[in-house]
């Protein structure tokens, strides 16, 4: 009896840290897509990345590379750069780095670089994902370091704030080409 009270304390134990676990990334996720908001607000894709260290946010960052004339200006290089400087290390060992779409190549690499913890992702980019849908950089097996990776986390919301933009974006070019056309 006493053993079967101590294996449903230890399943109730983990129930509870994989709850708040969930919460504390759908907490987090939610700024990161405070920071895509303040992209898209720039007319930039609207990414937005948030590095938590001690469940503090340490650096944030969202895309600018229109904005910097900087194609390293992507929203995962920029709250890597600020949580480093923040904390006087490029490693960040005990991070969990948050983006509402899933890493490029390059963001994937600099990861691995910073030695991340952990990614936390919203939506998969079918396209160009390098942590699950093309690559898997962040678990690759022949890098020097592995990432855990957790996707899915908003990724309705992070998926609908990449839908609204580009639909907006292809509106607004279709508007100026009759625009252009009416004028000949």
């Amino acid at each position: 009896m006493v053993k079967r009270q101590q294996i449903n304390t230890e399943e109730t134990a983990s129930a509870d840290l994989l709850q708040d676990l969930y919460l504390l990334d759908q907490f987090f996720m939610g700024f990161a897509l405070d920071e895509a908001q303040q992209a898209r607000d720039f007319g930039e894709v609207p990414i937005g990345a948030v590095v938590v260290i001690d469940k503090q946010i340490v650096g944030s960052g969202h895309n600018q590379p229109i904005r910097r004339n900087d194609p390293t200006a992507h929203a995962e290089i920029s709250a890597l750069r600020a949580a480093a400087e923040r904390i006087g290390n490029y490693r960040l060992i005990d991070a969990t780095l948050y983006v509402t779409i899933e890493p490029c190549a390059m963001c994937a690499g600099a990861m691995v670089n910073a030695r991340i913890k952990r990614l936390v992702y919203g939506a998969a980019e079918i396209r160009a994902g390098a942590v699950d849908s093309v690559f898997q950089i962040c678990t690759n097996s022949s890098l020097n370091h592995r990432i855990e990776v957790t996707s899915g986390v908003k990724s309705e919301e992070c998926r609908k704030l990449m839908q609204v933009f580009f639909r907006e974006r292809r509106k607004g070019k279709a508007e100026a080409g009759i625009a252009e056309n009416s004028q000949e």
